[in-house]
C-alpha cells in the first residue's frame, strides 16, 4: 500500500497526493492542493485551498517535552492551520497548535513550532526555526537560518537577515530565579535586523529600526534609528527613503 489515508479525513477536489503519505482522521484538505511523497498530516490538521507541501515533510507533529525544559508546557494543543496558497518545502515540521495565514511560503528544513502564528505573505526561509509562543507578522521576511527563541514577537514588515540569533534566557539556564525573567525579543513594524545579528532577552527593536550586521543589542532601539557594534550603540537615523512609509 503506498498510501495511508484515514476514511475520516477529507480531501478537496483536484488535490494531488504523492506517494508514501500518511493523512490520518479528521485532516481536512482544500482544493487544488499537491501533497509530496513521504508526507505526514497529523489528525485534525486543516489545509486550505491551492497549498503546495514538498516530499517529506510534517504537519500537526505533537510536541516533545524534555524532563528539563523551562518553556514547553504540557497541553492539548489545537490542530494545526495551513491558510490558502501556501508553499511549504521539503522537510518542513509544523507543530500542532501553529497557524499560518495565506501565501506564505515555509522554506526546505524550517521549524514552526507549537502556538505559532504567522501572517500573511510572509516568508519563512531555509533553516529557519520559529520556537513556541511566538507571533510573526505578515510581510515579513525571515532569511537562511534565523533563529526565533520562545515568546517573541514580530510585527508587520519586519526583516530579518540570514543567521540572526535571539535569546529569552538571561541566566543561561542557572538559577531558579531565571523561571521568573523569560522574556523573548520584540521587533516593532518594520525593524530590520542585519546578518549575524544578535538581540539579547526582552530587548525591543523600535519601529523601522535599523540593526546592523554584527551587532549585538543590550538594549531597546530607538525607532527610525540605525544601531551598530557590540554593544549596539546609535549611529545616525535610517535614511528617509528607506522608511516604511516611504515605500
Amino acid at each position: 500500500m503506498e498510501n495511508f489515508i484515514d476514511k475520516s479525513a477529507k480531501i478537496g477536489e483536484g488535490t494531488k497526493i504523492g506517494k508514501y503519505t500518511v493523512i490520518d482522521k479528521d485532516v481536512q484538505i482544500g482544493k487544488g492542493c499537491i501533497i509530496g511523497n513521504n508526507v505526514t498530516i497529523y489528525p485534525e490538521t486543516q489545509i486550505g485551498d491551492f497549498v503546495r507541501i514538498d516530499d517529506n515533510t510534517v504537519i500537526g507533529k505533537q510536541l516533545m517535552k524534555a524532563a528539563t525544559s523551562a518553556t514547553t508546557i504540557e497541553q492539548k494543543l489545537p490542530p494545526a492551520k495551513i491558510g490558502d496558497n501556501c508553499l511549504i518545502g521539503t522537510s518542513v515540521v509544523i507543530y500542532a497548535g501553529a497557524a499560518l495565514g495565506k501565501k506564505i511560503l515555509v522554506a526546505d528544513l524550517s521549524t514552526i513550532r507549537e502556538n505559532v502564528t504567522v501572517g500573511d505573505f510572509t516568508i519563512v526561509g531555509r533553516g529557519v526555526a520559529i520556537e513556541n509562543f511566538c507571533k510573526v507578522g505578515s510581510y515579513c521576511k525571515l532569511e537562511t537560518n534565523v533563529y526565533i527563541t520562545a515568546y517573541s514577537e514580530l510585527e508587520d514588515y519586519c526583516f530579518i537577515a540570514p543567521c540572526v540569533a535571539t535569546s529569552n534566557d538571561n541566566y543561561m539556564a542557572r538559577s531558579k530565579e531565571r523561571f521568573k525573567h523569560f522574556k523573548g525579543v520584540t521587533v516593532k513594524r518594520g525593524g530590520r535586523i542585519g546578518l549575524n545579528a544578535t538581540i539579547l532577552p526582552g530587548k525591543v527593536i523600535g519601529e523601522d529600526s535599523q540593526v546592523a550586521a554584527g551587532a549585538v543589542v543590550t538594549k531597546d532601539t530607538p525607532s527610525k534609528k540605525i544601531v551598530l557594534g557590540v554593544p549596539a550603540k546609535v549611529w545616525r537615523d535610517v535614511p528617509k527613503d528607506q522608511l516604511l512609509e516611504n515605500q
